[in-house]
């Protein structure tokens, strides 16, 4: 039997005191959701969230190891909850969980300019850090849109990856080591070194865990010296599949600019159309280093791109990406008006990406009435392929259950087609709630590690249950 809200309550108070444990209204509505537009939009039509039965405030990696001890042994499930920026219910929480709210364990911890790392508690806002380094002569080379709401701790547990990630890397690739605790509160570190090769690579357990596995307590990470130089172009692109074929030319010459955005033409429309035609696409480029770096990346950029007949547009509008790149406050105005608005990205290789850009369109203009609006763009390019982001638009009927039919509705149709064309349904927003049902066909005849190592290191399954793995018995929506 499970032990009541009231029992659970006051051990926690016992155990960490009674300002250290919320239980007001004002609170657990606010752990009871993150980002994730489905809930959103039923909020905004009147459907109320389960609470949680408490949230609990640790300030250290000590604590945290209590407070999971204790709740392991009560059989109680546990919610780590960081900056609420992710996107797919990751840490929406059951009536019957504990969220551990990650937030005041916020130090900078240290800077080690010999070794261009920086040291951080996980409640660490991104964009935080990335202030505090500027003053000091260095940047963190991430910078996904969340940056100012998202956490250093959930970044690394949703396996984020920043809109200059073609030139610094994604998280996994700027993780240095980590420190977490097990779901029983054992302690565990893996120690700072520039690389090693004793095994496989335990960071990479806690890279995507997303709290299954257990919470991440410490997280050092790489820095870069403050690039001197910048280079800025903008290209007008007579296709998806044009642009894709240049970025993947830059990628195989060995070039690595720190932006490469590729947006279709409604979004060329919507954001650009003053400096492109009408059935145009936009090629955004930068590069960025010490100085020289940048203007010789440059040159080569604009052979390539101009021996391709893309038609160069200056560098305004990479400047007005910059300045507006962050803001989505556009989308949270659609959602409140009860408007499904979401973003789904997925990466293939380059023989299979613009494939699937094209299909997945096809398919939800054709098969979704309620949908407004279908577009694409590129962000996120390697030599061995490219992620795109679909940008969905919809007009559900304005109930709960309605919302929740059209949203399935485009998503099932978008794992679907990534699944059939070779792709992986995330790129970088990680799995959440919303993704989980479709993780064994991502993982084929791998799936049942991941099993495995769940089993291993949670065996009473009471780390975010639902998030990262499927609940048992529970399959995919049918498009």
């Amino acid at each position: 039997m499970s032990p009541s809200r009231d029992s659970v309550v006051a051990g926690l108070q016992s155990l960490m005191g009674h300002d250290r444990v919320a239980t007001d209204t004002e609170t657990l509505a606010k752990r009871s959701l993150d980002t994730w537009p489905l809930p959103l939009v039923q909020l905004a039509m009147g459907a109320q969230p389960a609470a949680p039965l408490c949230v609990v405030r640790p300030r250290s990696t000590d604590e945290v190891a209590r407070v999971l001890a204790h709740l392991y042994r009560q059989g109680v499930p546990t919610v780590p909850y960081g900056g609420g920026s992710g996107v797919l219910g990751g840490a929406k929480p059951g009536p019957d969980s504990v969220v551990l709210d990650l937030g005041e364990m916020s130090r900078i911890l240290s800077l080690d300019e010999d070794n261009l790392t920086v040291t951080v508690q996980p409640g660490v806002f991104l964009g935080k850090l990335e202030a505090w380094l500027n003053e000091r002569g260095y940047i963190t080379g991430h910078y996904p849109q969340s940056i100012d709401v998202a956490q250093l701790g959930g970044l690394v547990a949703t396996r984020s990856a920043g809109q200059f990630s073609t030139k610094y890397g994604n998280i996994e690739d700027l993780l240095v080591s980590l420190e977490a605790v097990l779901p029983d509160g054992q302690v565990m570190r893996i120690k700072d070194v520039p690389r090693r090769a004793t095994g496989p690579d335990l960071r990479h357990i806690w890279l995507g865990s997303e709290g299954a596995f257990g919470v991440i307590t410490e997280v050092t990470v790489k820095v870069f010296p403050r690039p001197v130089d910048r280079w800025l172009q903008a290209y007008a692109v007579p296709t998806m599949r044009t642009g894709m074929e240049v970025i993947h030319r830059f990628l195989h010459d060995g070039w690595r600019p720190a932006v490469v955005r590729l947006h279709d033409e409604i979004e060329a429309e919507r954001g650009y159309a003053s400096v492109v035609n009408k059935g145009e696409s936009i090629l955004l480029l930068l590069s960025e280093g010490p100085e020289g770096y940048a203007q010789a990346e440059g040159r080569a950029l604009d052979r390539t791109a101009l021996a391709a007949g893309l038609h160069p547009l200056g560098p305004a509008p990479v400047e007005a990406w910059l300045e507006h790149r962050n803001d989505v406050h556009e989308f949270e105005q659609f959602i409140r008006a009860g408007l499904i608005v979401d973003t789904i990205e997925v990466s293939a290789r380059w023989t299979d990406i613009a494939g699937i850009y094209e299909r997945v369109a096809e398919r939800l203009r054709r098969e979704v009435p309620e949908l407004i609006v279908v577009s694409g763009h590129s962000s996120h390019s390697y030599p061995q392929g490219t992620n795109l982001y679909f940008i969905l638009g919809a007009q559900p009927p304005r109930n709960p259950a309605e919302v929740e039919r059209v949203y399935k509705a485009i998503w099932s149709r978008v794992m679907e087609t990534t699944l059939a064309g070779g792709g992986t349904i995330s790129h970088h927003h990680g799995v959440g709630k919303m993704r989980a049902p479709w993780m064994p066909a991502e993982l084929g005849t791998s799936y049942k590690v991941l099993e495995s190592l769940k089993s291993a290191l949670d065996p009473k399954g009471l780390m975010n249950p639902g998030t990262l793995l499927p609940l048992s018995g529970q399959e995919p929506p049918r498009p």
